[in-house]
């Protein structure tokens, strides 16, 4: 056996195979479904996983308003701010912030389990978080996948 046969192959831009998945978040829980869209956006679910390479899929994610939190995270879960001045740290709570849009509650959980850096900003691109089925993206033919079946 020649050991110098095996080649490690790392993927790149040209080489990544990037698909179109939809993840149905109703009945979910909101940090289960994340770290699974997470995963998901990164790409490691796949053999050909690239650490510094977005070799991930591009997800939609409809029913953003059917999303479940677990225990008192309604009213005890915030999520902080601050504008930059002086006394300038605002908060809202899970409940208020699903009030304004449920979408972004899907999408600020995401975004914090994404690396923090240049390639994060680049994969949270390639989320889309949609309130209701219908989403603008038929003519990729995104594929279904069941996340109660997704490791």
């Amino acid at each position: 056996m020649d050991t110098l046969s095996y080649k490690t192959i790392s993927a790149n831009k040209v080489t990544a195979d990037k698909q179109w998945v939809l993840v149905d978040a109703e009945g979910q829980s909101l940090g289960r479904l994340s770290s699974k869209v997470a995963k998901l956006l990164r790409g490691k679910h796949k053999p050909s996983f690239t650490p510094h390479v977005d070799c991930g899929d591009n997800v939609i994610v409809i029913n953003a308003e059917k999303i479940n939190l677990t225990g008192n995270k309604w009213n005890d879960k915030t999520y902080i701010r601050h504008t930059g001045y002086p006394g300038g740290q605002r908060s809202l709570t899970a409940t208020e912030l699903f009030g304004k849009d449920p979408a972004r509650l899907v999408e600020k959980s995401v975004k914090g389990m994404l690396p923090k850096n240049k390639l994060g900003a680049d994969l949270f691109r390639n989320l889309n978080v949609v309130v209701g089925s219908a989403h603008t993206h038929e003519a990729q033919k995104p594929t279904v996948i069941n996340l109660n079946e997704f490791k």
